[in-house]
């Protein structure tokens, strides 16, 4: 991948700020480099003054790419994709290199946004993914880099990217079609979420919106619980508190899901560790515990970003009991403690659990990626893939035949993503 790339920039959105206007010329090129991470403290200067400027996720955070960097395993090679107009700073990702092999005695470059191609570190799972762009320059920023990208793909390179909206999607693949690359989606899915003003223009009431089964489950789970003491719902003020819920939720977690969980992967607990420890002083981090009288039910592990909530990880307490359900109890207790904080929704992020679809009345598009050359060799590996693809579903299906009961997406810290591997 070369280590610059100029492009020419395209016409900004009509709104673009006064001030913006001023310091930005029509026909000022867009200067995209690309270049091997070494100051990080100076990186991390740069993202946020970018972050005061910038429309972006969560996972486009120096919250989150700063403690991701510091926690990056052995062997990643980060580079920094910078984008400038006239010297100003416009633009910020990191893009990692990993040398893989599949077929013959040479290794090819796989470059990946935000994300290390380490199979077992990215099962953090990066969602709503992208570039850090200046807010009035999103569209020409965006477009910029990924004209870059593109261009700088080697005949046997590839690019992966995880976890990406489909406005995003859609740039890529038109920064692919102009540099003779195919774009393949290898995984679709969506965020199911909570848009709490489709509550506010109706009663105002979360749980009557819900349909007539799930506000049944939801009630009469809460009378039971009840018959242990109040169903109380806290939030973890302190990052100690935090801590400790989290220390629970690991229990809760690894006692259903076992080997096939998140705190499997070694580099999952120190991770979250430290961002809680980074998160919950600035409000970011959003811990919580349900309880039935002084019982523990219920932990939910969520970010707080932009009057929204993501709900990442969870554990609860099961029992035999079919009537009790600590899942649904401690989500919708949390979505209306949002609600009562003014703030907009409550987004479960991608994967599949029957909650989500239950409890959700929006969703949003996510694919995972990959750009690269139509060679023989990636077209053999997409025919062993699509093979693997169908019969892991024929095996879930001879298991048990409801795929609910499976692991997926946040339930276990898994992503639907299949684009590391052949």
């Amino acid at each position: 991948m070369a280590a610059r790339h100029d492009v020419s920039v395209i016409e900004p959105d009509s709104d673009r700020a006064a001030s913006d206007e001023q310091t930005w010329r029509h026909d000022a090129p867009i200067d995209v480099r690309i270049e091997p991470l070494q100051d990080v403290a100076g990186l991390e200067t740069s993202w946020k003054e970018l972050e005061e400027r910038a429309t972006r996720s969560f996972y486009l955070s120096w919250l989150w790419i700063g403690t991701w960097l510091k926690h990056l395993p052995r062997g990643a090679q980060p580079h920094v994709l910078v984008a400038r107009i006239s010297g100003r700073t416009v633009g910020l990702a990191i893009v990692c290199q990993r040398t893989v092999w599949s077929f013959g005695p040479q290794g090819r470059a796989r470059w990946l946004l935000n994300e290390t191609g380490d199979a077992r570190f990215d099962r953090l799972f990066i969602e709503y993914n992208g570039i850090l762009a200046e807010r009035a320059l999103v569209a020409p920023v965006t477009a910029a880099c990924l004209d870059a990208l593109a261009h700088s793909l080697s005949v046997s390179d590839e690019l992966v990217l995880s976890g990406i909206d489909l406005n995003f999607e859609t740039v890529a693949s038109r920064a692919a079609g102009g540099a003779g690359l195919l774009t393949e989606v290898r995984a679709a899915d969506v965020a199911r979420w909570v848009d709490f003003t489709k509550i506010r223009e109706k009663s105002g009431d979360y749980r009557a919106s819900l349909g007539r089964s799930t506000r049944q489950a939801v009630n009469r789970a809460i009378r039971l619980y009840a018959e242990r003491g109040p169903v109380q719902f806290r939030v973890m003020e302190t990052t100690a508190e935090a801590l400790a819920a989290f220390d629970v939720l690991a229990g809760f977690h690894q006692s259903r899901w076992g080997s096939k969980g998140s705190f499997a992967n070694p580099g999952f607990r120190p991770f979250h560790e430290d961002l809680i420890a980074r998160g919950v002083p600035v409000g970011a981090i959003r811990i919580s515990r349900t309880l039935a009288g002084e019982q523990t039910i219920g932990v939910l592990y969520n970010f707080v970003h932009d009057g929204h909530v993501l709900n990442y990880q969870s554990g609860f307490l099961y029992e035999p009991d079919g009537r009790l359900k600590p899942g649904l109890v401690s989500h919708v207790l949390s979505i209306e403690d949002s609600m009562l904080r003014g703030e907009y929704g409550y987004d479960f992020l991608a994967g599949f659990a029957r909650h989500k679809s239950q409890l959700a009345n929006a969703e949003h598009a996510m694919t995972w990626s990959v750009i690269g050359r139509d060679t023989l060799e990636r077209r053999i590996e997409a025919r062993i893939r699509r093979a693997k693809q169908a019969l892991g579903q024929l095996l879930r299906k001879q298991m048990n035949g409801r795929t609910a009961a499976l692991p997926t997406g946040h339930d276990d810290g898994r992503s639907p993503q299949a684009v590391q591997g052949p």
